[in-house]
């Protein structure tokens, strides 16, 4: 790639071709969700605008509030136009965008700021004010405040007082910087968050020893190679969701949940799906049921020889270990499963959280309309509405950051796996949106048909261990508290602090976070909480003592890896995983 410095004469040309590559990059950056945010967010507008008309006294007070406060933030600068003064809006406690002194010693970016601020707060007091339903309501909330954050002066480099200095201190060295990250995001579809030349799967991340010892088309079956001289008698099926590649469960020696399991004495399976392209568009969900846990469950049973497993699952992954379960129960073979993990998982979906926003029946209808043509959904659309659930912290900050700023990300091993992302066939995304996160069907008895059975959760008796976290915006606790009362098996709840990956890969020899165990189960998870008990650090050994139950005896480690009809394919990680496949629009 040529150099950009090259290209520009001086710092103005600089200057104006940064804008406008930035300009061009975020109009295109996941431009279908914001194409279709921006149609819910002006449908709902358009309803408070005619409300207002209707009911004006219902909005003049908060007219009159915000000119009251514009007047007097006009005031207080008026006034001490170089001293100090006291603010009128002051940004939320978490807020890190102005942080910087900058923001509140100069006098035009502390009033560009506070001014934001309040007319930030007239837009989120407008859209709560509105009249609609609770999903509804939820919507315009989030909509408008992505597109309140989207706007915020400390995206742009003429408005940001920190960019502006570090471009004159640098003598635009930094623009040039963020323009070279800039073009190389281009280049990827998509904003980089790591260092991405830090990591190569296989040598310091998913490098765990073990090997594939089975595939299909859904899926690979890795064995990972035993630490201890005994095992436990029944080994483990770790079932990851397949939105996202496995290795968040093996990254770093340090902080792998895999290797943690193993060097505790479990025998470990793990399930690595496919990363599919449009040649399996058809797959259907009974496709990764039957391909994925259910063939596996054969497969570690047989090379083992154990006549029992013990199943660990997350995410949505614990949604198919869930439906899996309902279908050995149907077929007789429940008694397979010694125990059932979930990890941060949504059996109930009424309460589907954040990622509720992007759920409705016009948006999945649109999204169907692009499958036809694309034929599967592309793993980086998926990611990127995510990202906007948490758009500051996911989006605007690298924006700032990378390009503003011109500085390289740090490398880190779970934003490098947040960006390695995971297609999904068109068939098997629209049955899971539809009757997971629309109908909420796998909560109703005999609802769904899957694999030839019917679904019925509450046929499950199998012991259960459910994880979830406080701050998970993506599976809410209080909703994975469900599952609790659907399982007719004995059930262990423990809550996690932190957030959906935080809180699960939080290995023991950090010593961070807390996690809650005890509660009363049977009367709602408000009732679980307050009864329950709080303990420093990682919930990982408190698994492991639960587990112990469900181990069986303790036997000789094998000394190889599958057996005579499951030779090994290829060495851990395998193939599946490192596939990377962009989908055509």
């Amino acid at each position: 790639m040529s150099d950009p410095l090259n290209e520009f004469k001086n710092p103005q040309e600089v200057f104006a071709a940064f804008t406008k590559q930035t300009e061009g990059f975020m109009n295109n950056f996941a431009s279908e969700q914001n194409q279709e945010m921006l149609k819910q967010f002006t449908q709902a507008w358009n309803c408070i605008a005619k409300d207002a008309t209707q009911q004006p006294q219902k909005w003049m007070g908060l007219m009159q509030e915000f000119q009251q406060q514009q007047m007097n933030l006009w005031m207080s600068f008026w006034e001490n136009p170089n001293g100090e003064r006291q603010p009128v809006a002051t940004a939320s406690k978490g807020d890190r965008r102005f942080h910087a002194d900058a923001w509140n010693e100069n006098p035009v970016f502390d009033y560009l700021k506070q001014s934001y601020l309040l007319t930030s707060n007239l837009l989120m007091k407008s859209a709560e004010a509105a009249d609609l339903d609770e999903k509804d309501q939820k919507r315009l909330n989030f909509y408008t405040r992505y597109f309140i954050d989207a706007m915020s002066p400390s995206n742009f480099a003429a408005t940001n007082p920190e960019v502006m200095q570090q471009a004159f201190e640098t003598k635009g060295q930094s623009l040039v910087d963020g323009l070279k990250n800039l073009i190389g995001d281009m280049d990827k579809g998509r904003i980089s968050m790591s260092d991405e030349s830090a990591f190569k799967l296989g040598e310091n991340l998913a490098v765990t020893p073990g090997a594939v010892v089975y595939e299909n088309d859904v899926m690979q079956l890795i064995q990972y190679r035993p630490t201890t001289d005994t095992v436990a008698e029944h080994p483990v099926l770790i079932v990851p969701p397949c939105i996202n590649k496995f290795y968040i469960m093996d990254l770093q020696a340090k902080n792998s949940l895999v290797k943690y399991l193993v060097d505790q004495g479990h025998t470990v399976f793990l399930i690595s799906w496919v990363n599919p392209g449009e040649e399996l568009s058809d797959f259907t969900w009974d496709d990764y049921l039957e391909g994925g846990p259910l063939q596996a469950f054969e497969t570690v049973k047989a090379i083992t020889g154990s006549k029992k497993l013990n199943a660990v699952a997350w995410c949505v992954g614990g949604t198919i270990l869930g439906m899996a379960l309902s279908v050995l129960h149907a077929r007789r073979k429940q008694a397979m499963i010694a125990s059932a993990t979930y990890l941060t998982t949504l059996l109930d979906f009424s309460e589907p959280g954040d990622i509720g926003v992007f759920i409705n029946e016009a948006q999945l209808a649109h999204r169907e309309a692009q499958l036809k043509h694309t034929k599967v959904l592309s793993g980086k659309d998926l990611a990127t509405a995510f990202n906007m659930l948490r758009a500051n912290d996911l989006i605007w900050s690298y924006v700032v950051n990378n390009y503003l700023k011109g500085q390289s990300p740090a490398p880190f091993d779970i934003l490098y796996w947040n960006t390695d992302s995971t297609n999904l066939p068109a068939a098997m995304y629209s049955y899971y949106l539809r009757n997971m996160y629309i109908e909420n069907n796998v909560i109703e008895p005999d609802a769904l048909e899957v694999c030839g059975t019917k679904n019925n959760l509450t046929k499950i008796k199998t012991p259960t261990y459910f994880l979830s976290t406080i701050d998970d915006h993506i599976a809410p606790w209080k909703s994975t508290f469900v599952g609790t009362e659907v399982m007719n098996g004995p059930v262990e709840f423990v809550l996690g602090g932190s957030g959906h990956i935080a809180g699960v890969i939080n290995p023991p020899y950090k010593e961070k976070r807390n996690h809650w165990v005890g509660g009363t189960l049977g009367e709602g998870a408000d009732k679980w909480l307050e009864t329950a008990e709080s303990k420093p650090g990682s919930w990982w050994p408190h698994w492991i003592e639960w587990a112990k139950k469900y181990a069986g005896e303790q036997v000789p480690a094998r000394t190889t890896l599958g057996n005579k009809d499951h030779a090994e394919i290829e060495a851990a990680p395998g193939r599946y995983v490192q596939k990377r496949i962009d989908v055509k629009k």
